[in-house]
């Protein structure tokens, strides 16, 4: 069975992939257009579910600190989701596209560490006693990540009930959109 932290891990590492065809491409445009559009899409359905599912269970289950731990993550999400919304506006053929988009990971990279190492952790020990809980969140994870907005809307915040709200407003806007996208071929974002 699949835990939430594998889940949450497996989508870094996603994220991490996708950022590295970009970079490693500098002269294929479409290439590194095609992958940018994945990273989007990825981190902001990715975002979202974090900040419905994973960090409600950190304010449940871990206290004072976990709440702490929320509002920390939660800050720390809306800072790159205003550098993701100024880079899914942009081309690969802008002068900026590579630049930016090490900025926003090195940001992202910083996030990503410390949830894997400190809260990631301590929410799965929490949930060892409630047996099954960190399987039927990871579930969760999965099925939220699928009705949320496939680009950055930091204007909706990073709380429910108002950003889920905003989601389910842009959702469909999104994916519309993304019709006429370009994605990796081999992506599920197609």
């Amino acid at each position: 069975m699949a835990s939430i932290s594998n889940a949450i891990i497996k989508d870094h590492r996603e994220l991490k992939q996708y950022y590295e065809e970009i970079i490693s491409n500098p002269n294929d445009h479409d290439h590194q257009q095609r992958y940018g559009n994945q990273f989007v899409w990825e981190l902001a359905r990715h975002s979202v579910g974090e900040e419905l599912v994973v960090y409600p269970a950190l304010e449940q289950y871990l206290g004072d600190r976990g709440k702490q731990m929320a509002d920390h993550d939660r800050q720390e999400h809306h800072k790159v989701k205003e550098m993701l919304k100024e880079f899914q506006n942009m081309s690969s053929s802008d002068d900026d596209y590579v630049p930016y988009i090490k900025k926003l990971w090195a940001s992202l990279e910083e996030h990503i560490k410390d949830e894997e190492e400190h809260d990631l952790p301590a929410l799965e020990k929490e949930l060892l006693a409630a047996h099954g809980e960190s399987s039927s969140m990871a579930q969760s994870f999965g099925r939220t990540k699928a009705f949320v907005p496939t680009r950055s809307h930091p204007e909706a915040g990073e709380n429910p009930p108002f950003q889920t709200v905003m989601g389910l407003l842009t959702a469909p806007i999104d994916i519309v959109a993304d019709i006429f996208r370009k994605f990796p071929d081999e992506t599920v974002a197609k």
